[in-house]
């Protein structure tokens, strides 16, 4: 291909613009430019041409039309040896460089006071226009949508005054990708102005989905180290997140780190009181609440000291200088996630160079969860369900001490893996049992990992994440000495498990809502 000889600039963000711009004319490449672009180079000193001389159409309504004229997509699109006598015929140079990025529309939406007139303003036409042309002929065209491109443009220019067909296939993905992400924005905010109740079906689940996501990182490895990974956030937000929260200290975060740090987030976001959380491989190890942070910790560590070894742990509190003690004289942590710490605190744990330090706020508006598939995506309602109406079912009916005992394990089993069991006693987990596929194993693993601690199951409580569907969970649990159960209910064998509470004495709640999770 021959070199470069004409380049359109037109450009909302502007950073690098006039470097790049003052090498291409070193290159003795023509440049042509439009509006706010043309006016910043040509007061820095470039030679240019505005877009209007090329089109000798001025610019109207308001700058929404300017580079919408077949001088300028002429001499985007044009086959170089097919086109050349219509372009002769009609005075059209061929444009070879397109560098464009767009209006800032998620910019504009993201600002409080922002109106719907704001956005509409900030929909680019033109822009995308120039750029889906330039990069449907990039056999001939080079575009350039990102400025951190622009060195490596100019490198190779200087090296060969042209780019490579791999280059400028790049470039061109690069390009789609950019316009696909910008009306993928503009879909989501359209979306959200038309359905501003967030939990109806049509909010939920669109007939057509094309969130905009951005890379916000790339992560070392995911799940294990021959598998990469990165974390992406949606454009449009602005909400603080545990997806942009930079740590205070320590290692990066890897994949396993973000999902347990999630799981960890989600759990202590239940309580009112102070809470803490442990997680290891994505499920809770152990939950309490206190009075303080550092005797929440120590009950929740108490449930199972040998599987908190190399958790994550979380709080609803700000972390204070005896919790942050308290935890590095007991165990090894990866990740320390709380809204705040003290600064006494940060001082003590800057000593573990390696501890991953997240302060992350408590606050959430996600309203679905995305599970991919083979061939697809599955996505459903996050479950914000609540304890409302719960009936007793057995003779015996929880005492007030039971009940505020049961609400706290029916919290707490909620973000564990099913089949899931949870023993709570004084507001604080004794054994909890996950990821079974019998739920009679579920609790039987609950009270095993309660006796290797050495805590007493006598008069404790059990939730279950759903049904028992025999009766086999409840003399089990019977045996251990609980004394109050909570549950959906709904098995086809309800009566037989009514009756084996009965029989033992136990109390026992329906709840009608189970809480699975896979």
């Amino acid at each position: 291909m021959t070199a470069l000889k004409r380049a359109l600039i037109s450009v909302s963000d502007k950073k690098n613009i006039i470097e790049l711009a003052q090498a291409l004319r070193r290159l003795q490449v023509e440049l042509i430019s439009t509006g706010g672009t043309y006016r910043t180079l040509s007061e820095a000193g470039i030679d240019v041409t505005e877009v209007a001389d090329v089109t000798c159409f001025p610019e109207m309504m308001d700058g929404r039309v300017k580079t919408l004229h077949p001088a300028i997509q002429g001499g985007i699109l044009a086959r170089r040896g097919q086109d050349e006598a219509i372009l002769a015929e009609h005075g059209i140079t061929p444009i070879d460089l397109v560098i464009v990025n767009l209006y800032p529309f998620a910019d504009t939406v993201r600002k409080p006071n922002a109106t719907f007139a704001d956005a509409i303003e900030n929909i680019d036409v033109g822009g995308p226009t120039m750029i889906r042309a330039a990069a449907k002929n990039c056999a001939f065209v080079t575009v350039i949508t990102d400025p951190q491109d622009y060195t490596q443009l100019i490198t190779q220019l200087e090296a060969q005054q042209t780019t490579t067909a791999a280059q400028r296939r790049d470039y061109a993905a690069k390009a789609f990708a950019h316009t696909a992400a910008y009306d993928a924005m503009i879909s989501e905010y359209f979306h959200q102005q038309t359905h501003t109740d967030p939990i109806t079906d049509e909010a939920l689940f669109p007939p057509s989905w094309t969130p905009a996501w951005r890379r916000q990182s790339s992560l070392r490895y995911g799940e294990n180290p021959h598998q990469q990974a990165a974390i992406y956030v949606p454009a449009l937000s602005t909400r603080a997140s545990l997806a942009n929260t930079v740590p205070l200290q320590g290692k990066a975060l890897s994949f396993n780190n973000l999902a347990d740090a999630n799981a960890a987030l989600a759990c202590v976001r239940e309580f009112s009181e102070p809470a803490c959380v442990i997680v290891k491989h994505a499920n809770p190890c152990g939950i309490a609440m206190a009075d303080t942070p550092v005797n929440a910790y120590q009950r929740a560590y108490s449930t199972d000291p040998l599987s908190a070894f190399g958790g994550i742990i979380s709080f609803n509190r700000e972390v204070d200088l005896i919790t942050a003690e308290t935890i590095l004289k007991q165990q090894f942590v990866e990740v320390l996630l709380a809204p705040s710490f003290t600064t006494e605190a940060l001082t003590l744990l800057a000593s573990k160079t390696n501890l991953r330090v997240l302060a992350c706020g408590l606050a959430s508006n996600e309203v679905v969860h995305i599970q991919s598939i083979d061939g697809g995506i599955l996505v459903q309602q996050l479950d914000h369900g609540k304890l409302s109406e719960a009936s007793v079912v057995t003779r015996v009916a929880p005492t007030e001490a039971e009940w505020s005992d049961l609400r706290f394990a029916w919290k707490s089993v909620k973000h564990i893996k099913s089949n899931a069991i949870v023993y709570a006693q004084n507001l604080a987990t004794v054994g909890i049992g996950a990821g079974q596929m019998s739920r009679s194993f579920s609790v039987k693993i609950a009270a095993l990992k309660a006796q290797e601690g050495q805590l007493s199951l006598s008069n404790s409580v059990l939730a279950s994440d759903a049904f028992f569907p025999f009766r086999d969970g409840i003399d089990a649990a019977a045996a251990m000495g609980v004394s109050a159960i909570i549950q959906p209910g709904g098995s086809i064998k309800d009566a037989e498990v009514i009756a084996a509470a009965d029989e033992a004495g136990i109390a026992m709640v329906f709840t009608g809502m189970r809480h699975f999770k896979h």
